[in-house]
C-alpha cells in the first residue's frame, strides 16, 4: 500500500470511530436524530477511505494533501480566538423589591391586604397577574401535562424545601473556631461538595445582590431586608439530562422539585455548620431568598448570565439548581466571572428563543436596562403565565441549550473548541442545528416512568394545548 494510501486510510477509521462514538453516545442519550447523522457520516467515512485506494497513486497524493490541508486549517480555527470585543455588563445601579418579581406576585391572594396594596403600587401588573390567576396553575389537575402519579413526587419534594424555609438560620455557637481564611474556605468547599454540591464559589456580597424588601418565604411581607453578611457562598447541583429533556411535560418539574430540595438540604446543613463554627449564616433557597442567587453566582465564578436570563455554567449551561449561604466566616473570594465567549455563543445561537412555547426569550443583541446592566431580559410574564397553563415549570430553553448537552468527552471536547475559538462556536452553533435540529421536539419520559403511567393518555385529555408539546404557545 502506498503512503499516501495509508494515510488516508488511517483518517478514515479515525473518522469512522468518531462518529461512530457520537452515534452511540447520542442514543445512549435518546437523542435519536443525531444518532442516525452521525452513524451515516461514520459509514461515508469508510467509503471515502476506501474510494481513493483504487484511484491512481497521483490522485491519491492530491486527496492526501486536500484532507491535510483541511485538517489544519480546522486546527488553526479551532484555537483561533475571538476577533471581536464583548464588553461585560456593568454591575446592577439598584436593587430589585422581591416583591416585584413573578414568584412573588403569584402568591398574592385577591382580597388581602397584601394584594391591594401591591397593586396600588404597582397597578401596571394587576391585568396580567389576574389573567394567569385564570389558568389552572402549577401541578393543578386541569392544566395541560398534569399527571397525578407524577405530581405527587413533585409535590413531595417542594413540600420538603417548605420545610426546610424555616431552618435556614439559628443560633450561633458562643465560641468562633480560630482558623486561617485559607483553611476555612478549604474545608466550606469540600463540604458542600461532600453533602452534594457539583460546583462551588465565594465572593463579597454587595448590596445589588440583595432584595431591597421580603416578597416570599419566612418574615413580615414588604418588611425591608437587613444583609450585614460579609460573604456569600454559592454552589450548583445538576439537574438529570433524561428528565429536564422530556419538559414541559411532568420530568422537568418532577426534576426541577427534586434539585430545589436538594440545594435546600445542602445549604441549610451548610449554614448550620458555619453557625456551629461560631459564624452567623443563612441558608437561601427557593422560596425563602434575601439575595438574587444567579447575580451571587456569577460573582462567585460559577458562570454567566446568557439569554435565558439565568446563569450558564461551563460544564452543564443552565441545566443546574442554585442556592446561596451568606455568611460573617472569614474566607477567601473567587474571582468574578466574565465570559465573553458565552455572549458571543448565545448572541448567534438563538435555540432557546426559538423553541421557547411562551416567545419569553428575546432575539436579537443585549439591550440596556434601567438599572444599568446590559443584558437580555426575559419576559417572566409570558414565561409563568405559560407555566401555569401547562402546570409544569417548562424547561424546554434549558434543554435545547448547546451547553446543556450530557457531560461526557464528546461533549467536553465542543465546550473546549466553543470556549477558545470565535470561529468554532459559529460552527458549533450550526452543528447543534444540523445533528438535534433547530426546533427539537422534547424527548419522551424515561422508560421507568412511562412504564408507570401513560402519558399520552393524559395528554389525549387536552387536545387544546397539543400545541405547546410541539413548542408552539397557540
Amino acid at each position: 500500500m502506498t503512503f499516501p494510501g495509508i494515510f488516508l486510510a488511517a483518517i478514515s477509521f479515525a473518522f469512522f470511530f468518531i462518529w461512530g462514538a457520537f452515534s452511540l453516545l447520542s442514543l445512549q442519550e435518546k437523542h435519536f436524530r443525531a444518532a442516525r447523522i452521525a452513524g451515516s457520516l461514520a459509514i461515508a467515512s469508510l467509503g471515502a477511505g476506501i474510494l481513493p485506494l483504487v484511484l491512481p497513486i497521483t490522485l491519491q497524493w492530491v486527496f492526501a494533501g486536500l484532507i491535510a490541508v483541511a485538517g489544519i486549517l480546522s486546527f488553526v480555527l479551532f484555537f483561533l480566538p475571538m476577533a471581536k470585543t464583548i464588553p461585560p455588563s456593568p454591575e446592577p445601579k439598584s436593587r430589585v423589591d422581591e416583591r416585584t418579581i413573578m414568584f412573588a406576585r403569584a402568591r398574592l391572594q385577591p382580597g388581602t391586604t397584601e394584594y391591594h396594596t401591591y397593586y396600588q403600587l404597582h397597578p401596571e401588573h394587576q391585568a396580567v397577574d389576574d389573567a394567569f390567576r385564570q389558568n389552572p396553575g402549577l401541578l393543578q389537575p386541569t392544566a395541560s401535562f398534569y399527571a397525578p402519579l407524577l405530581a405527587a413526587s413533585s409535590l413531595g419534594g417542594f413540600f420538603l424545601t417548605e420545610a426546610l424555609r424555616y431552618a435556614v438560620d439559628g443560633p450561633v455557637a458562643q465560641n468562633k473556631t480560630q482558623q486561617s481564611p485559607e483553611k476555612l474556605t478549604a474545608l466550606i468547599k469540600n463540604l458542600a461538595r461532600y453533602h452534594g454540591a457539583l460546583d462551588v464559589g465565594i465572593c463579597e456580597l454587595q448590596p445589588y445582590h440583595v432584595y431591597t424588601n421580603i416578597g416570599r418565604g419566612t418574615g413580615e411581607y414588604g418588611a425591608p431586608i437587613h444583609l450585614d453578611h460579609r460573604f456569600a457562598i454559592a454552589f450548583t447541583v445538576e439537574m438529570a439530562h433524561e428528565m429536564i429533556n422530556a419538559g414541559p411535560r411532568m420530568p422537568a418539574v418532577m426534576e426541577s422539585a427534586r434539585q430545589y430540595a436538594e440545594t435546600g438540604k445542602i445549604a441549610v446543613i451548610l449554614a448550620a455548620a458555619i453557625r456551629a463554627l461560631g459564624y452567623a449564616a443563612r441558608a437561601h433557597i427557593d422560596g425563602n431568598y434575601r439575595v438574587i442567587v444567579p447575580l451571587v453566582a456569577k460573582d462567585a465564578g460559577l458562570g454567566e448570565i446568557g439569554r435565558m436570563g439565568i446563569l450558564m455554567t461551563p460544564r452543564l449551561g443552565p441545566r443546574v439548581r442554585l442556592a446561596v449561604v451568606t455568611t460573617d466566616l472569614p474566607l477567601i473570594s473567587d474571582a468574578p466571572t466574565w465570559d465573553p465567549t458565552v455572549i458571543d455563543f448565545c448572541s448567534h445561537c438563538n435555540k432557546c428563543a426559538v423553541v421557547c412555547p411562551s416567545q419569553a426569550i428575546p432575539y436579537g443583541d443585549r439591550q440596556s436596562h434601567e438599572d444599568g446592566t446590559l443584558r437580555w431580559k426575559l419576559d417572566a410574564e409570558r414565561c409563568y403565565t405559560y407555566w401555569t397553563r401547562v402546570g409544569t415549570d417548562c424547561g424546554r430553553c434549558m434543554a435545547v441549550c448547546p451547553y446543556a448537552h450530557a457531560d461526557n468527552v464528546m461533549h467536553s471536547l465542543i465546550r473546549y473548541g466553543v470556549q477558545h475559538s470565535g470561529a468554532f462556536r459559529r460552527a458549533a452553533s450550526w452543528m447543534d442545528d444540523v445533528f438535534y435540529g433547530k426546533k427539537p421536539a422534547p424527548h419522551n419520559s424515561p422508560r421507568w416512568i412511562t412504564t408507570v403511567i401513560d402519558l399520552k393518555e393524559n395528554d389525549a385529555n387536552h387536545p387544546h394545548h397539543h400545541g405547546a408539546h410541539n413548542n408552539s404557545l397557540e
